[in-house]
């Protein structure tokens, strides 16, 4: 489990800022650095567990390949761009689907919107005012957490598994700063949580119920996915 992976919003959103000035600074097209930006995640998660830990400093590799990537380009223009392949996905996707199958399965009866709604704004006053105790309790036991960085942030690449590591990582990811606000927002025709930074979207949080409880958290990171959240709803809209 990699709770190392896990970071704060405002850090996973900080530190893509900052590659992307860097790269767009060096190559002097915001396209490239995003094109370049996306390599060099790809890289990251090249590296074996043992590499990153031995990388004490993550933002610092990146810094250090990020660039290392922009010379080689300048020297060595690819053709046709700086286009890049996303990274191979196919085992999360299938976790993931047996995940959704295991859901329903054990689903003893359908949860009604209210109930939904209720648990998941039940969770988003847990995740507000960092009540680990509360959180957990809203979870099932096995919950697990599913993270869709896409290659584009530095979110964890396995599932999370247990009530008490998905409290942690979510308390980690959506720790309370003076430029987050957290709101209950309609996700895939449930009740979700959406995360802001600086009205920028960071996070999309939907939820799978079983038996009033939490049983699987899907966690969209990956910044391509996020573009139609980018503006926060109005005052009366954001739920609580």
């Amino acid at each position: 489990m990699e709770h190392a992976e896990v970071l704060p919003v405002t850090e996973l959103l900080d530190e893509r800022r900052h590659l992307l000035e860097v790269a767009c600074g060096m190559l002097g097209s915001s396209g490239a650095a995003e094109s370049v930006v996306g390599d060099t995640y790809r890289r990251w998660y090249g590296l074996s567990e043992a590499e990153r830990v031995e990388a004490s400093t993550p933002r610092n590799w990146l810094a250090k390949t990020l660039g290392e990537i922009c010379l080689s380009l300048l020297a060595h223009p690819r053709p046709g761009g700086s286009s890049v392949v996303g990274r191979p996905e196919a085992e999360c996707v299938e976790l993931a689907d047996r995940a959704r199958h295991s859901v329903r399965t054990r689903r003893s009866r359908s949860t009604s919107p209210a109930e939904h709604d209720l648990l998941a704004r039940s969770v988003r006053e847990a995740c507000a005012n960092e009540d680990a105790e509360l959180l957990e309790s809203l979870l099932c036991p096995d919950a697990t957490a599913f993270f869709d960085g896409g290659g584009k942030v530095r979110a964890p690449t396995r599932p999370v598994h247990g009530s008490r590591h998905v409290a942690r990582g979510l308390l980690v990811l959506l720790a309370r700063h003076p430029r987050t606000t957290l709101t209950a927002q309609s996700v895939n025709g449930r009740t979700g949580l959406v995360a802001h930074y600086d009205r920028e979207a960071a996070a999309v949080i939907s939820f799978d119920v079983a038996a009033q409880h939490v049983a699987q958290v899907w966690i969209v990171l990956n910044p391509d996915k996020l573009r139609s959240w980018k503006h926060l709803p109005a005052p009366g809209d954001r739920g609580s």
